[in-house]
């Protein structure tokens, strides 16, 4: 408490932490598999944001909800977005052109810093992959990256890495199949098999 009162930085607001809070364990159960706890953890998040009265937070929140189904390979409008975008940001307008596969060299300076590197499409994609760290933004530049199909297979197998290594059930599967119908193409028959022995293990489901 005296340090509390001694401090001269302010706490930040109860809402910012519960919205952050709230759409880290969103994300993570959409990508493990769990759509309920998502849909709870997501609806919580609007309504901490909602607080705020901003269409432009609102609008971040939607993109990063449409962000986890690109990790995953699922393309749909990002219709949460849309309905906010005429009172996004800048920042945000940028994003989810970057998320639809169709950001220009000119949005890279209002990207997140991990994804400047793809933002015109210029930089190698298995090495810019490679630098990035958090395993949700590698996922989300590679989901990028086959939408404008410039997935190499290199980029294929850090997905799958990076999924599997978080347990993330749902991209891991959308990956696997990437690479296997890879495998399918080039007539590696045994290859063919063992993804497929890695997807039935996966698709087990839990006791």
């Amino acid at each position: 408490m005296i340090l509390a009162a001694c401090s001269s930085t302010p706490p930040p607001p109860d809402w910012q932490m519960n919205v952050k809070g709230s759409v880290e364990r969103a994300a993570d159960a959409w990508l493990s598999g769990n759509s309920k706890i998502e849909l709870v953890e997501f609806a919580r998040a609007r309504s901490e944001v909602a607080r705020t009265g901003r269409p432009d937070l609102l609008a971040r929140v939607e993109l990063l909800r449409c962000a986890t189904r690109v990790a995953a390979l699922e393309f749909e409008p990002c219709a949460g977005y849309e309905a906010l975008a005429a009172d996004a940001a800048p920042d945000e307008q940028a994003y989810a052109r970057y998320l639809e596969g169709k950001a220009q060299p000119a949005d890279a300076a209002l990207l997140p810093e991990v994804h400047r590197g793809l933002a015109g499409g210029s930089a190698l994609p298995d090495g810019a992959l490679a630098g990035i760290q958090d395993p949700l933004s590698r996922l989300v530049a590679a989901g990028v990256l086959l939408r404008r199909r410039q997935a190499t297979p290199g980029v294929i197998t850090q997905a799958v890495g990076a999924a599997s290594a978080q347990g993330w059930r749902r991209p891991l599967l959308a990956w696997l199949k990437v690479e296997q119908q890879r495998a399918q193409a080039g007539g590696a028959a045994d290859e063919v098999e063992r993804i497929q022995r890695r997807i039935d293990m996966v698709l087990v489901p839990e006791r």
